[in-house]
């Protein structure tokens, strides 16, 4: 078949599989694509789509469902995989063909939702990877066999290393030219309990027939499981590799935030030098410099931190951890499947609340995105990275602990445990009589990190995290300078200009509200942006005080803080971004993922109140203690 043979119409292909069985690996090696798809942290659970082109040079889209183990539609991403794959998903055209994409190391559960895909009636390609591994292994499967009794077509895969996808691009064009009819439509129905016992019996069958297991099998998971799923060292472990990874966020990123520093602080100098003093000086030195420069200074710790969670997750660590925290979570009425999308949350709670589709039940999974702003996400980085340079020594305790990062963990579990007795409240005022369903998690093999995938991984969130320093936070500073700014100082005016400014105005508004916090309103001014990004808090500060103190306060916004504020202060602020109001796309998200602006509402206020009484409580009690 030669080029102009082959039809102009798109070839429709859907990508499904279970979690873990390297969907997203293969989407990528198909289409280059660089966007993942799976149910962890930082992604989406929404099909993405990607293009490819076969040999014959058909043209071809792929999407890539969410990963399910079943088609009964039990939770809104299930939904989503089979809603496509009947073709009642509106707006997507049915797919012409469903490639399957098997665990060949682990082909229980993905065989049943093989017999499930079949009863569809959709045409259906079987690929088998992670093909090597289960070789390596001693898992013997024979191929053909296993495609005759199924009765579809089954090949073989190694995504990782794009083994197989030249097959796969033939086999679409053979399929595409030869197009069976398609039976499937309303006929389709969710099967009953027993009659997914009858396929799971079905599935079993195929592999006593068809797969010969090692005589000795693999127990080097096993082994390694046998220490970190234990009760007591398991959790002491999950313990230690947080406590080194905020280690880390302070001693690792250190020499390249103080180069970011002193390059921001360089290009003001520079500024100040080439222009004269005026508006466009002031813009570009307090507004644009200092403002979104004091931001972006922290981008080496967001990356550290979203080094750490990619690291566990592609190790296999993570559904462990999950597993860990299972019991622990249970008392505070969360369902195990909430880890996930409460670990997500540390990156963002965008997406962590955005996993939360993964929870069967609605009262769970409503839950868990009541709480999952209160995880510490990376915005808070830039805030809590400010006051802890500026208030609390560099030095190490104990000999070799960090201080700064013994604090930066302090603040880690805080949100950690006031997450937990949000839900525990929650449960008991809500949903008093309601007991979480059983935990059942498939725990993946561990395997080496690929370190390609890590780097991607890393490059498209600290991507994410320029465009937003790009976008909201520039518009925020570029606000704020102009609050800051306008109108002028009357001539012969005593003190900082600021002092005449909207901003002044604004917070000395305000300033009474949050006086009681010790906040002085400077800090109230900073606080407005922030609800729309909480890193933006920082460089309004930044902008704030660098017009009020001119360039030693831009060079150094956290001497600048260290010398107005107390100390009592800085913990009351600290307190406050534990608790503080979500931002407002995460507000926007939550009303998207419930359906309701009641409780987009509900998050904000009880977030606002609690961050208010937990300052006040802070500032007070600092207060008494001698440090304000």
């Amino acid at each position: 078949m030669t080029h102009t043979d082959v039809t102009t119409e798109r070839f429709h292909l859907a990508l499904v599989g279970a979690p873990n069985s390297g969907k997203t690996s293969l989407f990528n090696a198909l289409t280059g694509s660089r966007q993942k798809v799976a149910n962890y942290a930082g992604v989406t659970v929404e099909r993405k789509a990607g293009a490819f082109v076969t040999p014959a040079g058909r043209q071809v889209t792929l999407l890539d469902l969410p990963g399910t183990y079943s088609l009964r539609g039990r939770s809104p991403d299930e939904e989503i995989t089979r809603d496509v794959v009947l073709g009642k998903r509106p707006g997507e055209a049915a797919p012409d063909l469903v490639l399957c994409i098997a665990d060949a190391t682990n082909l229980r559960l993905t065989l049943r939702l093989i017999l499930e895909l079949k009863r569809t009636g959709r045409p259906l390609l079987v690929v088998l990877n992670m093909f090597d591994i289960a070789q390596r292994r001693g898992v013997s499967i024979d191929v053909d066999a296993m495609s005759a009794a199924l009765g579809v077509p089954v090949i073989t895969s190694i995504a990782v290393k794009k083994a197989g996808v030249e097959e796969l691009r033939k086999r679409t064009d053979e399929f595409a030219a030869n197009m069976p009819a398609v039976v499937a439509g309303d006929g389709w129905k969710p099967l009953g309990l027993s009659e997914m016992k009858a396929l799971q019996r079905e599935a079993d069958r195929i592999i006593r027939e068809t797969v010969t297991m090692p005589s000795k099998p693999d127990t080097l998971t096993t082994r390694v499981d046998a220490v970190v799923l234990h009760p007591v060292a398991g959790l002491a472990i999950l313990a230690l590799i947080l406590f080194v990874m905020f280690q880390a966020v302070f001693s690792w990123a250190q020499p390249l935030m103080e180069l970011l520093s002193d390059s921001f602080g360089a290009l003001g100098t520079l500024v100040a030098q080439v222009l004269p003093e005026g508006i466009l000086q002031s813009f570009l030195q307090n507004g644009l410099i200092a403002g979104v420069g004091s931001v972006l200074v922290f981008l080496p710790q967001i990356i550290i931190i979203f080094l750490f969670i990619l690291l566990l997750e592609d190790f296999g660590y993570m559904a462990r951890a999950a597993f860990l925290m299972d019991r622990i979570m249970g008392g505070a009425g969360l369902h195990g499947r909430a880890f996930i999308p409460l670990l997500s949350s540390f990156a963002c709670a965008i997406p962590g609340i955005m996993a939360t589709r993964v929870i069967d039940n609605r009262r769970d999974r409503l839950t868990t995105i009541l709480i999952a702003p209160l995880m510490t996400c990376s915005a808070r980085i830039p805030v809590y990275t400010l006051i802890i340079s500026a208030f609390i020594p560099a030095e190490n305790v104990w000999g070799w602990v960090n201080l700064q990062g013994l604090v930066m963990f302090g603040l880690y579990i805080a949100g950690i445990g006031s997450a937990l007795a949000a839900s525990f409240v929650i449960k008991f005022f809500m949903w008093r009589d309601y007991q979480p369903a059983p935990f059942m998690l498939e725990l993946p093999d561990y395997k080496l990190p690929r370190l390609k995938s890590i780097a991607i991984g890393v490059y498209t969130r600290a991507k994410m995290f320029l465009q937003r320093a790009g976008t909201t936070i520039l518009s925020m500073m570029i606000l704020i300078w102009f609050l800051a700014s306008f109108p002028q100082a009357p001539a012969g005016a005593e003190g900082p200009a600021i002092n005449y400014s909207l901003a002044a105005m604004i917070g000395k508004f305000l300033e009474p509200f949050f006086a009681p916090l010790g906040f002085n309103w400077q800090i109230a001014v900073a606080l407005i942006p922030g609800m729309a990004a909480r890193e933006v808090a920082v460089g309004a500060l930044g902008t704030v005080y660098a017009i009020e103190g001119g360039k030693e306060a831009a060079d150094a916004i956290g001497q600048a803080l260290a010398s107005k504020w107390s100390l009592a202060t800085a913990l009351s602020f600290l307190a406050w971004f534990i608790f503080a109001p979500q931002c407002a796309s995460t507000l926007a998200v939550i009303r998207r993922e419930t359906g309701s602006t009641k409780w987009m509402v509900v998050t904000f206020l009880y977030m606002f109140a609690l961050a208010y009484v937990a300052s006040l409580i802070t500032y007070t009690i600092a207060k008494a203690a001698g440090l304000g």
